[in-house]
């Protein structure tokens, strides 16, 4: 006997006379959904933005930027790097203020002497470089005066203060975080010298926290926060495994940055221990530990193919660090191998090596590769989302029979096998006998799956061997 065939708006009790006919969209959709990247970043804002803390705002430019968090806040900062790697961001950012308690990081240029000849002074300040003109007789006062009105102008991350010959710099932002700011000097000017004070004494973060429970209920693929201590990580981690379980399924990734040495960011990234969390290594670079971030999680949202490497994809806006201070193939091996994701220098570009997470080991300490590559776990939430979106369309309202776990079944070997032609996941007939579908045995009403998922490697390392012949 053929199967009944069901309606939603049409009662089988009609008697008059007609033509019923309904419309069923619940089969339209074949293919697999689209895949589109939204970012979230959390950043210290300045209370001269116009913009309230706490409260989100998606941009599609970084020209507001400056009005809404304060001009050379670390928010403004991180927008423009943002949208210099990716024009088309869908971006939301939540401007976090400075803490009750928090201290400025400081530091300081300062020249001595006389000039004797001409020449140019440039103080470079986070990357951005500040100069005046010398003539022959300047003295030191008169070098430090004019580069305290050229440093203070609206978009520098510092204002300039001090006396005779020296250059007092004082973060906008209150805590550690200023002292990511970098700090150089040259001056081409005969008979003047200058010391330099790198930036130090910031204090107490402000919390992201509050800011990531704003959104909680929302779903952002890529979250980037600018800070990079302990507690605000945690937090950043703890949010992330909170609504991306298997009950909220807002999966997503962390985003940070890190310019300090290989050892200090392996320990920070082993203190996560998260395969859900990236951090972006540039040694010595001169940009902060937040903009490293917000470019690199952009370039993360740009890629919608789950499964696709990001490696040697740029990331710009960073400065090019000196020969000497680029990594060796080791420190490059231990990073990858400690949860850290190299950003090398090719072609006087700055590229990701390798997209990884910072998860090493299981929960007994052992060493587990499973979720190395961030390509990994992205993978897996997008093949989530195809399987439950698939589901949702065909069966919103349907009976549990005998006959349902065949036809559901069906339904999620028709999306794995799209996400086999879409080169996501691969073996899926070799794994078919994997997938079971099955009424729970405990209630009555719930049906229960287990879904292989193979998913598609990168091609990250190619070994050969040249044989000699004479």
């Amino acid at each position: 006997m053929a199967n009944q065939v069901s309606f939603d708006t049409i009662p089988s009790s009609i008697r008059v006379p007609g033509r019923y006919i309904e419309f069923n969209t619940r089969n339209a959709v074949r293919g697999l959904p689209q895949n589109p990247q939204k970012m979230l970043l959390v950043a210290p804002m300045l209370s001269a933005g116009k913009q309230a803390a706490l409260e989100p705002v998606q941009l599609f430019s970084d020209a507001d930027a400056a009005d809404l968090f304060g001009s050379g806040s670390w928010a403004h900062r991180c927008v423009t790097q943002a949208f210099t790697n990716n024009a088309y961001l869908d971006l939301t950012v939540i401007g976090v203020a400075d803490a009750e308690a928090g201290v400025a990081a400081t530091g300081s240029v300062t020249f001595t002497g006389t000039a004797t000849s001409v020449g140019v002074a440039t103080v470079t300040i986070g990357g951005t470089a500040y100069q005046t003109s010398i003539s022959s007789g300047d003295t030191a006062a008169d070098i430090a005066t004019r580069l305290r009105t050229v440093v203070n102008v609206p978009d520098t991350q510092v204002t300039a203060a001090g006396a005779a010959g020296t250059l007092a710099l004082t973060a906008k932002n209150k805590g550690a975080i200023g002292n990511e700011i970098s700090v150089s000097a040259t001056c081409t000017a005969s008979d003047i010298s200058f010391a330099v004070t790198a930036f130090a004494s910031g204090d107490v973060n402000g919390d992201i926290g509050p800011a990531l429970d704003v959104v909680a209920g929302k779903r952002y693929q890529v979250i980037c926060s600018a800070f990079t201590d302990d507690a605000n990580a945690a937090k950043l981690s703890d949010h992330i495994e909170a609504v991306s379980n298997a009950i909220e399924k807002r999966g997503c990734i962390g985003v940070m940055g890190w310019r300090g040495t290989l050892a200090t960011g392996t320990t920070f990234a082993g203190k996560l221990n998260d395969g859900r969390i990236t951090v972006a290594w540039y040694k010595k670079a001169i940009e902060g530990n937040a903009v490293i971030a917000a470019g690199y999680a952009a370039v993360l949202a740009y890629e919608e193919d789950p499964a696709k490497p990001l490696n040697t994809l740029e990331v710009k806006g960073l400065t090019v660090t000196p020969d000497s201070d680029w990594p060796l193939y080791a420190e490059f091996n231990s990073a990858l191998y400690n949860g850290l994701t190299p950003l090398e220098v090719k072609s006087n570009k700055v590229q990701i090596m390798r997209a990884v997470s910072t998860y090493t080991t299981n929960a007994t300490g052992t060493d587990d590769p499973a979720l190395l590559d961030i390509t990994t776990i992205r993978t897996l939430d997008y093949v989530r989302d195809a399987v439950d979106q698939r589901i949702a369309l065909r069966f919103p309202r349907d009976k549990l029979s005998s006959k349902t776990p065949r036809r559901v079944k069906s339904e999620i070997l028709d999306v794995l096998l799209k996400c086999e032609d879409a080169e996501i996941l691969e073996e899926v007939m070799a794994n078919k006998n994997l997938l079971v579908v099955q009424r729970n045995g405990s209630d009555v009403n719930r049906l229960d799956a287990i879904i292989p998922a193979d998913v598609v490697n990168g091609l990250h390392v190619f070994a050969a061997r040249i044989d000699l012949y004479l």
